[in-house]
C-alpha cells in the first residue's frame, strides 16, 4: 500500500515559495553576469571605466566581484526566510565551537 505524502502547513509552503524565488533570481543574476555580458563584450568594449573597456573589466574583475557579492547576498536572504520561517539554525553558544 502506498503511503500518502504528508501535507506541507501554510507556513512550509511559504518558506519554500520565498526559497523557490530567491533561487531564481539567484541563478538569473549568474546567468546575465555568467553568460549574457560575456556574449556582449564588443559591444561594452565602447565604454571605458577606469581607463579599460568595460568589456574587459567585466571579463576580468566584474563578473567575479559580482558572483562574490551574491554569494554573500544570496546567504543573508537565506538565512533572513529561515528565521522568519522559524527553521534557522541555533546561534552557537558563546565559547563553543561550532561543528
Amino acid at each position: 500500500m502506498a503511503k500518502r505524502p504528508r501535507q506541507r502547513t501554510p507556513g512550509e509552503t511559504l518558506w519554500w515559495g520565498r526559497t523557490v524565488r530567491l533561487a531564481i533570481g539567484t541563478l538569473t543574476v549568474w546567468f546575465v553576469f555568467g553568460f549574457l555580458v560575456h556574449g556582449f563584450v564588443f559591444q561594452l568594449n565602447d565604454i571605458t571605466v577606469a581607463g579599460f573597456p568595460l568589456g574587459f573589466y567585466m571579463a576580468a574583475q566584474g563578473s567575479l566581484v559580482v558572483f562574490v557579492a551574491l554569494i554573500f547576498w544570496f546567504c543573508g536572504r537565506q538565512e533572513a526566510i529561515d528565521r522568519n520561517a522559524g527553521v534557522a539554525e541555533p546561534e552557537p553558544v558563546r565559547g563553543e565551537m561550532p561543528l
